[in-house]
């Protein structure tokens, strides 16, 4: 075969006739490609999670403004159904074989959680509570994610983790501060949300080892159609409100299926193949601040004073996570 000409080492039986065999075409050595550490990202991974952050944190501002055409259940139908397909389109033709078995378990545990459940409760949350309220309570989630994964994943807790999230999870109070005379908090929309982060939260330790056997892309796909599956109840809602929709709402929910769904679970699921669940989970505290710098863009909703400075104390604890202990 070629690649036994190519790294110089003949065939036990090619010694009878030496005069055949092909010189390699480079006879330099191929320096390995160098691992990670651990805790360390390649600059594809940091790509990938300032993706994640900015999709999902648009979905925010995305699913409040779709929300008075349809109904929690059929909009996470819809945009399971646009991702399923738009993801597809990419997964299907490297696809060669399904999860066999028990491998399927822990990919129907976060496609029913995550992209099923998670997706239902917020988008109920956000018929009871405004954008930036959201965000910020889904925030619990990297807290739960950390704990888990010291416990489950067997990854510890790194004091930078433990200090790098209380300053983050402080700078997203902060940020609470600040909307907090805007914010039209219900109790029901609270406790959704706690439940979005709760199914989120578990939906990632789940999905950890999943990432050892299958491509992110992959991974993801099989999450988002046996979510989809799981709304199929939703779907006399979803025909009967696309028909009643405007044109810009229905514009809308596609690019919720396309971008922070199918795009930005792709490459948060890339980014945990690197990294710890508890480090890369801590990123996800930015996502509150980016939240109100696109409402300020989209929306014209101009970021309060506490909101800013929120926002700057994320950075420098999502910043302390990434340190290592000596």
């Amino acid at each position: 075969m070629a690649t036994t000409a190519a790294t110089g080492s003949p065939h036990p039986d090619s010694t009878q006739d030496s005069t055949h065999e092909v010189p390699s075409r480079s006879t330099a050595p191929v320096s390995p490609k160098k691992p990670l550490q651990p805790g360390q990202f390649s600059r594809l991974g940091i790509a990938a999670v300032v993706v994640t952050v900015v999709l999902w944190a648009s979905a925010f501002v995305g699913i409040r403004a779709v929300g008075p055409s349809f109904s929690p259940g059929a909009l996470t139908l819809g945009r399971l159904a646009i991702a399923a397909v738009a993801l597809g389109l990419v997964v299907l033709p490297k696809l060669r074989a399904l999860p066999k078995g028990r491998e399927w378990w822990p990919i129907l545990a976060y496609g029913v959680m995550w992209f099923g459940g998670y997706n239902v409760a917020l988008n109920a949350a956000e018929h009871l509570l405004d954008a930036g309220t959201a965000a910020l309570l889904i925030n619990v989630n990297p807290i739960l994610i950390a704990v888990m994964a010291g416990i489950v994943l067997k990854e510890g807790f790194p004091r930078w983790l433990i200090i790098g999230s209380l300053v983050a999870f402080g700078g997203v109070a902060v940020i609470a501060l600040g909307s907090g005379q805007r914010s039209t908090a219900d109790v029901a929309g609270v406790l959704l949300c706690l439940l979005a982060a709760a199914l989120a939260a578990v939906s990632v330790i789940v999905q950890k080892p999943v990432l050892r056997k299958f491509p992110a892309a992959q991974a993801t796909w099989f999450g988002i159609v046996v979510g989809a599956l799981c709304c199929l109840p939703f779907s006399g809602q979803l025909v009967t409100e696309l028909q009643a929709a405007p044109l810009p709402a229905t514009l809308g929910l596609v690019y919720l299926g396309v971008f922070p769904t199918a795009i930005a679970f792709t490459t948060w699921a890339y980014s945990l193949s690197q990294i710890d669940a508890g480090r890369l989970a801590a990123t996800t505290y930015l996502v509150p601040g980016t939240t109100i710098l696109i409402s300020w863009l989209v929306l014209g909703e101009i970021p309060t004073i506490w909101g800013l400075i929120g926002g700057a104390i994320c950075l420098v604890g999502v910043g302390l996570t990434r340190r290592r202990s000596r």
